[in-house]
């Protein structure tokens, strides 16, 4: 095969094309610019691509990543959501523009280093949870379709961690002890605050109980998210009452509205559009197992496609701290069904005994 190996400049994606190339493809190793003041990723990724003997290119795709995922990113906050840029940026940018242009030039597909497994059967591509589970990445990519899953590798499902990097070190790459950041690439130092201050006009409101009592004020919802209990900046409760926690967002009203534990209590919610990862929608409600974050214990639910497009889920167990915004992703076992961006959550404050 004719494959693009995205080169990041750490050792997941130098195992990767290191793969491809001992499986006898032709590959280029590209690397994305995505942003300023990234030059040491990429003198990493060009020293991977000498090592192997590969074409190395750069392609820019600042501009695309500007508008797609960093202003996607700052407009759902501003508009009280908790969006994942991981996510967004895998469907738009690293198999939408990267995969689309590997494609225009005449390349078969496009292989990276994320932890999950692909199997092709029929002229279908079936995307399923890795091998090691704790870092398997398909939540992350189960915002993909069939259509760019079909022109998708991913060399290193089957494998841990430290094979990978028993591997980068006995083939001499040169990242093989580089360490990996778990912080978003955009905001290096974890302060995601500071990253929306820069960028998002102050909107000064108040922060309100579930009657709409005051109990304090902020200076944008943007600097909240559903579960948060720091940083509050309203008064301690009584001795003996509960933590307040932020349970909702109105961006509109400019309100912060906080409550106790038991009502981030979540027994449904809505999403769409849906993405579906055969390509085709369920014909009607199915059990599925639901996650709701990368590294969540995913919940059995019930899923019902909407002639819309949309989905409705009712959680069997009720979770905590599900916020819209978020993905939903759907599994039948470790297989992904697809997912669906939360529009509403479903809260049943009855339910507070199962905490």
């Amino acid at each position: 095969m004719k494959l693009v190996a995205a080169v990041s400049g750490g050792v997941d994606s130098a195992v990767t094309a290191a793969r491809l190339c001992a499986d006898g493809n032709e590959v280029t190793a590209v690397h994305l610019r995505l942003r300023d003041g990234a030059e040491p990723a990429a003198e990493d990724a060009r020293r991977v691509a000498d090592a192997l003997a590969l074409p190395f290119e750069v392609w820019d795709l600042r501009d695309a990543f500007q508008i797609q995922v960093l202003g996607n990113f700052a407009g759902e906050y501003a508009a009280g959501r908790t969006p994942n840029p991981c996510l967004v940026c895998n469907r738009t940018i690293k198999f939408g523009a990267l995969l689309d242009k590997a494609l225009a030039r005449g390349f078969d597909g496009l292989a990276t280093g994320h932890y999950a497994r692909l199997a092709r059967s029929g002229g279908l591509a079936e995307l399923s949870r890795a091998v090691d589970s704790a870092k398997d990445q398909s939540y992350v990519l189960s915002v993909l379709t069939q259509a760019q899953l079909r022109h998708v590798w991913l060399p290193l499902g089957a494998s841990t961690k430290d094979d990978v990097r028993a591997e980068a070190s006995a083939r001499g790459l040169p990242v093989a002890a580089k360490s990996e950041s778990m912080d978003l690439c955009f905001i290096p130092d974890g302060d995601t605050t500071a990253w929306l201050s820069e960028r998002l006009r102050e909107r000064p409101g108040v922060i309100v109980d579930e009657a709409g009592t005051p109990l304090g004020s902020h200076s944008g919802t943007y600097r909240f998210t559903v579960g948060q209990r720091k940083g509050l900046n309203i008064k301690t409760p009584a001795p003996g009452r509960e933590p307040r926690f932020v349970i909702g967002l109105d961006a509109d009203q400019r309100r912060v509205i906080v409550g106790p534990r038991a009502h981030l209590l979540v027994t449904g919610l809505i999403g769409g559009p849906a993405t579906w990862t055969s390509g085709a929608q369920p014909p009607g409600p199915l059990e599925a197992l639901v996650q709701v974050r990368a590294h969540a214990a995913p919940q059995a639910g019930l899923v019902t496609p909407q002639a819309d497009g949309t989905v409705e889920v009712i959680l069997h167990t009720p979770i905590v701290g599900v916020a819209p915004g978020q993905t939903a992703a759907f599994y039948d076992g470790s297989t992904v069904l697809g997912s669906a961006t939360i529009r509403r959550t479903v809260q049943d404050y009855a339910a507070d005994t199962a905490l």
